[in-house]
């Protein structure tokens, strides 16, 4: 079993979704997680956001590159603005034209701090119901991030989830975030999410802030870890970089950086 390696969009935060295809055809990689920040190019270009997306879409084909992974809307609020869902369904048809299965959402944890975890839980299972009515006849996931408070620890994503009471909805884990939380356990998260762990955001860090670094650097994420128990579930999707940590550089040095987290992976998959 392998797992096709990706990169966030993000990585070339200055080009065009197009030229960031392409910059990444160029330096051997060929698949991508298509960001917030390209979602919103996208998304402005027409009020036609299903033609849009079909565009793209050929664009995709025709480069023979993967993007079966998107991050939707990444400062929606959720409960805070309650019409956000709403605009967030824009989001879902652009990402579904394109091609897009596993869309990864961020819960709003605006309100813990003021009604405690169950009201803010309460809150996001509402809008999440709207979500999972919109897209159940639809060949699409919306995967949940570990991220903040509400949606913190896979059990409490899992019972976000359960209370929805939708197949729709699944798990994407964020290696960094995890490790920032004080059950740190990337193994443990796995194995609980299963089948439904359908994303990745692969980033590590030093557990004191979000770096989003690539695996091997400065951090102390156990990486070897995270693959084998990847490959125990069976994961299925991309093994996704979320690294706009290391993307403050001029593009030539980016592209070399390409270089050696493709040694990363490569390293990742050989183990046993």
């Amino acid at each position: 079993m392998s797992m096709e390696l990706a990169i966030w969009t993000q990585y070339y935060h200055d080009l065009t979704p197009e030229d960031a295809v392409k910059e990444f055809i160029k330096n051997g990689i060929y698949a991508a997680e298509l960001s917030d920040e390209h979602g919103r190019d996208l998304l402005e270009r027409s009020d036609d956001v299903i033609a849009t997306g079909k565009a793209f879409a050929e664009f995709v084909k025709e480069n023979s590159f993967t993007m079966t992974q998107g991050h939707l809307w990444l400062n929606i609020r959720l409960c805070a603005r309650p019409n956000d869902v709403y605009e967030l369904l824009r989001w879902i048809d652009l990402y579904e034209a394109i091609g897009i299965k596993n869309m990864v959402l961020h819960c709003d944890g605006s309100s813990y701090g003021e009604l405690g975890y169950e009201a803010c839980a309460a809150q996001n299972i509402e809008k999440l119901k709207i979500i999972a009515e919109y897209i159940k006849d639809k060949d699409i996931t919306v995967c949940l991030e570990n991220l903040g408070t509400v949606v913190a620890s896979i059990d409490q994503i899992l019972y976000l989830i359960e209370s929805v009471g939708s197949d729709k909805l699944g798990i994407c884990l964020d290696t960094g975030h995890l490790n920032l939380q004080q059950d740190k356990d990337q193994r443990n998260f796995i194995l609980k999410a299963g089948k439904r762990l359908r994303a990745l955001h692969i980033a590590d860090n030093e557990g004191e802030r979000d770096q989003h670094m690539m695996p091997f650097t400065r951090g102390n994420i156990d990486f070897v870890t995270v693959v084998h128990t990847l490959k125990d579930i069976g994961y299925e999707g991309l093994f996704n970089l979320e690294i706009p940590g290391e993307n403050r550089i001029p593009l030539e040095l980016r592209n070399e950086k390409i270089k050696y987290v493709k040694s990363c992976y490569d390293y990742l998959m050989r183990c046993e």
